[in-house]
């Protein structure tokens, strides 16, 4: 056993000293395998940032009232009087005047100019209510102030700003017939919400003609537990029947929908492609099995078996994948990591993110490599093992 693994190591390392031989071949498989992963890196970094920015802007405490049905804001209807009814219902938190902490909010949609494509855009005008800005984490104005309640301002979300022009501090932008003044721009975390506009509930209700109806409450609980209390309250009131949901669920659904369908698009594309890295390592490796036809053949001749020229074979077509997958790694991580994007969410509206890698998106880059190198190898490396001595000692 120990001369079997002896004889083992000494046929893969003479195969990997010979890359050095097919140099040009083997970076031309080394390059296909690493562009496989860069465009399955680049699809799944972006489902990862997207997921993150929605699916981290939800809290638990925080309870999100939509109309029954309803799997987005801008498909939900609330009238006043079912506002009304849930600043009245269980496990809803009062600040310390008393008023419960709720705020309803209409939520549109308006035009924006991307920066870089100057093509327009749907970007999210928001109405809240006096609690609006309390009922979100980590808010707060980087720039100017928080608009007036009664006047036609908007605070604009960084991120918003930094994708769309004409959102500039100081400028003047028209949502429908009417003009805005941007007098904020806010942060929120890095949530989902910095891809917002936000401006006074009732102006925008008033210029819109929403002025009976909102789309969603927001409503601070007293906690998580009771979620439960309200649900229940709303289901056994004939009046409401509303769909009430924590926050951090509602986020989580969102951010699924839209990482689902990047990653469906990704993984069949890199798969593509990897097919024709496939055929580029097979190539590769079958030259190298006939370029080393008479060493094969001489190292069974004097008592190697096909063993250790099927692992050696093996062994150097996973090398190439493995380099071809950490440099698709490492150029995705340089070119992408971090960008910013912006695509629709479930409101139909931009959704501001940065792509964003991780390490365990880096492990399936390198195992989609190893893969392809494995079928790549595969069979060559089965023809160096079968490889007849006379055949291969009158090869060259």
């Amino acid at each position: 056993m120990r001369s079997l693994w002896l004889q083992v190591a000494a046929v893969t390392a003479i195969n990997l000293k010979s890359i050095a031989q097919r140099r040009w071949l083997s970076l031309s498989t080394v390059v296909a395998i690493a562009l496989v992963v860069i465009v399955l890196l680049a699809f799944l970094a972006m489902a990862n940032g997207f997921q993150r920015t929605i699916a981290g802007s939800g809290a638990d405490d925080i309870a999100i009232v939509l109309r029954a049905g309803s799997q987005a804001e801008i498909n939900s209807t609330v009238s006043r009087d079912q506002v009304r009814l849930i600043e009245d219902g269980p496990g809803i938190a009062r600040g310390s005047d008393g008023k419960p902490l709720i705020s309803p909010e209409l939520y549109l949609v308006v035009d924006g100019i991307k920066r870089t494509t100057k093509t327009k855009a749907n970007l999210p005008l928001r109405g809240i209510g006096e609690q609006g800005s309390e009922l979100r984490k980590d808010v707060r104005i980087t720039a100017g102030r928080m608009f007036n309640r009664g006047s036609n301002e908007v605070v604009v979300g960084k991120a918003l700003l930094r994708e769309f022009e004409g959102l500039d501090l100081g400028s003047t932008v028209s949502f429908g017939a009417t003009r805005w003044t941007v007098v904020g721009v806010f942060e929120a975390g890095g949530s989902v919400f910095e891809s917002e506009i936000w401006a006074d509930l009732n102006v925008v209700q008033s210029l819109f003609n929403r002025n009976n109806i909102v789309q969603t409450v927001r409503a601070r609980l007293t906690g998580p537990a009771a979620l439960n209390e309200l649900k229940s309250y709303s289901d056994n009131d004939p009046r409401l029947k509303l769909d009430v949901k924590s926050e951090a669920s509602y986020f989580a659904e969102q951010a699924s929908q839209t990482s689902d369908l990047i990653q469906k698009l990704g993984w069949p594309l890199a798969i593509a492609m990897a097919l024709g890295a496939v055929a580029g390592a097979l190539n590769t490796m079958y030259s190298s099995v006939a370029a080393r036809a008479t060493e094969i053949a001489t190292l069974r001749a004097i008592g190697f078996g096909g063993f250790p020229a099927f692992v050696g074979t093996l062994a150097e077509s996973l090398l190439l994948a493995v380099i071809g997958g950490l440099l698709g790694a490492a150029a995705t991580y340089l070119i992408f990591d971090g960008v910013t994007a912006s695509t629709l969410g479930g409101n139909f509206t931009q959704v501001v993110f940065d792509f964003k890698l991780s390490p365990w998106l880096i492990a399936e880059g390198v195992m989609l490599a190893l893969i392809v190198g494995l079928i790549g190898g595969l069979f060559p490396a089965l023809r160096a093992a079968r490889l007849p001595i006379v055949e291969g000692l009158y090869a060259n």
